[in-house]
């Protein structure tokens, strides 16, 4: 009657198994390490950076535990604090040997100390939030008036081109604060260029004025307008923050708007401030420029820029580039990895209104000469595409040449992430060393440890074996909790850890409901163990009807809810699965091997019953 078959028993444990062995990465703590990554756009590490840095580590006699490959950085697990720094001297060395133009960063971090075969398995830890792991915060000022000066910038270029399309001849256009003026040298002429630049460009304000003996247009943005690039220079800023990031290797970052101008970064684990701020504050912009032929094949330097374009062979050359920009970066819509005709590798790119209409003048005079795609950061720029022009094109085109499918998906990626949409300062920063982020998980897990052994004694002494039975139950639910959050590798924080506490009073509460349900079947005349069964299934409606109100309050926070909030309701939603399968399905595996076998049982220890007063009883 309380027997599972084999098939079920089975499937419990093997799932228990699972569980211990995706909670044990925890158990090992974390183990100073040193990360390279690339410190330009341009540049991507391959397998080979691996050997790299194993020579200079041997050539330097430096002890490690390891080296591993993972998303484009390697990443070296030291024995202590000493080796750590000795690492970092050794690696900076080693992969960037000229220090005024480094192309690679070299950060502190902190690895897994859990063993390899765990590792290999992708049995990982847990992530831990800034408030129990440490790292650094810092909150960032997004320079507003500098993402309207850039529209303005960008605006002043469609204003040449759409007043050279109707021929309307000005003399010339010039920004001044937030507005632009442009000067005409009669009024009629200044009427007909004010209803082109009103039909364009209708997020301008446009005013009639006159000076001397000429004509203005005073343009401005209109506030709607304001608002609208501010808001879009807030979320590209955050695009781009979380591509650099990527780059440190920092599991879970936490990035996001505060207030109207300003962003929250937080960077669990970080030890390595100066990189942190270094790639956080890098400029990056992208520009469209015509090759200077003559000059490239001279090797002249003068009335143009000479920019360093890396081929596929590792090999830098310089191209000569004229100083005129053709485009900036803020024109490209998009940039994705495709096939041209001819089933070869290309990327395909597409532009906005404006930028098509300047793309489709230039191309049309220039077939057959070159044009590169240049990166500028921290002032320097490297071609990242230099492709010769085949035909007329405007607003969507191909960038096609020698490329494998793994080089279009990187050039793509650098079309699309290049630049921050505004300056940003950084105007407050904070530093939680990792020891009291170690004094929160200490406290957190005896506030947990405590809780679950008064539990557990009360549920004993007042259930007796069933009690028992359901702190095993609640032993396991919190394994598997645990080991659901490594294996989604999920971000545990101080809420995290109050959820989780919570989470043990919501599961054993599923278990005094079945206790209870026995004891009622027992006080009506059932048999043991019919009362057993019979509690289990009957018991089970009502669990799965709370649960289920529970889980919809728990995913409505993880909805609508941010930080903290998130933190405890993502925890919640999980401990809330893992109770059902362990409230259930656990406790009556252990319940029938404890009394299934029994074919005459006389009685369940599950502590005191009341039975009501016999009829006519005082």
């Amino acid at each position: 009657m309380n027997r599972y078959p084999l098939w079920k028993n089975l499937l419990i444990l093997v799932v228990l198994f699972f569980g211990i062995l995706y909670t044990l990465p925890n158990y090992f703590g974390e183990v100073p390490a040193v990360q390279v990554s690339s410190a330009k756009s341009t540049i991507r590490l391959t397998e080979s950076a691996k050997a790299t840095a194993e020579r200079a580590l041997v050539d330097a006699k430096i002890p490690f535990d390891g080296i591993f490959f993972d998303n484009n950085s390697v990443r070296v697990r030291l024995r202590d604090t000493d080796s750590q720094i000795k690492a970092k001297d050794a690696l900076e060395h080693a992969f960037n040997p000229d220090a005024n133009d480094a192309g690679h960063t070299v950060a502190l971090n902190l690895l897994s100390a859990s063993p390899n075969w765990l590792n290999a398995i992708h049995a990982l830890p847990m992530y831990l939030g800034l408030d129990l792991r440490g790292g650094v915060h810092f909150l960032l000022q997004v320079d507003m008036k500098g993402a309207i000066t850039k529209r303005l910038d960008s605006i002043t270029g469609d204003m040449r081109t759409m007043l050279r399309e109707k021929d309307l001849r000005h003399g010339g256009i010039v920004r001044d604060g937030e507005s632009l003026v442009v000067r005409f040298r009669d009024a009629a002429l200044r009427d007909k260029a004010r209803d082109v630049i009103r039909d364009r460009l209708p997020e301008l304000q446009l005013a009639d004025k006159t000076e001397g003996e000429e004509q203005l247009i005073v343009a401005t943005l209109k506030e709607q307008s304001k608002r609208t690039i501010q808001e879009d220079a807030i979320k590209q800023n955050i695009v781009t923050l979380h591509n650099r990031i990527n780059e440190l290797g920092v599991a879970e970052p936490v990035i996001q708007q505060q207030g109207a101008d300003r962003i929250v970064v937080q960077l669990p684990g970080v030890q390595d401030v100066a990189k942190a701020k270094s790639l956080i504050g890098r400029t990056a912009t992208l520009e469209v420029r015509m090759v200077d032929e003559a000059a490239t094949q001279s090797g002249s330097s003068v009335g143009v820029d000479v920019v360093p374009e890396r081929r596929r062979d590792g090999s830098v050359i310089p191209i000569a580039v004229k100083k005129q920009i053709v485009l900036t970066g803020d024109r490209f819509n998009g940039a994705d990895a495709t096939f041209d005709n001819n089933h070869q590798p290309a990327v395909a790119v597409s532009l906005d209104a404006a930028g098509g209409r300047i793309m489709r003048d230039v191309t049309r005079d220039s077939i057959g000469k070159r044009m590169a795609i240049i990166l500028y950061e921290r002032g320097k720029g490297e071609a990242i595409s230099v492709a010769t022009i085949q035909g007329e094109f405007s607003n969507r085109f191909q960038i096609t040449g020698q490329f494998s499918a793994e080089e279009t998906t990187s050039l793509a990626i650098l079309i699309r992430s290049g630049s921050l949409a505004a300056p940003m300062d950084i105007i407050e920063e904070r530093t939680i060393g990792p020891s009291l982020g170690a004094d929160n998980i200490a406290k957190g897990f005896k506030s947990t440890m405590w809780g679950f052994i008064a539990i557990a004694i009360f549920m004993v002494i007042y259930y007796m074996v069933f009690g028992l039975v359901s702190v095993i139950a609640l032993g396991s639910n919190l394994l598997l909790l645990l080991a659901l959050l490594s294996l989604l590798q999920a971000t545990l924080t101080l809420p995290g850890i109050a959820a989780i506490a919570f989470t043990l009073g919501m599961a054993i509460d599923a278990n005094v409901l079945i206790n209870e349900r026995i004891r009622e079947e027992l006080r009506n005349g059932s048999t043991p163990q019919a009362a057993i069964a019979a509690g289990y299934e009957r018991a089970f409606g009502t669990i799965l009807d709370s649960n289920v109100t529970t889980l919809i309050a728990g995913i409505a926070l993880l909805i609508f809810g941010s930080g903290p909030v998130r933190g405890f309701a993502v925890v919640h939603c999980l401990g809330i699965m893992t109770s059902m399968f362990s409230s259930v399905m656990v406790s009556r595996m252990v319940t029938n091997f404890i009394y299934g076998g029994r074919r005459k049982l006389q009685s369940i220890a599950i502590g005191q019953i009341w039975r009501p007063a016999a009829e006519g009883k005082e």
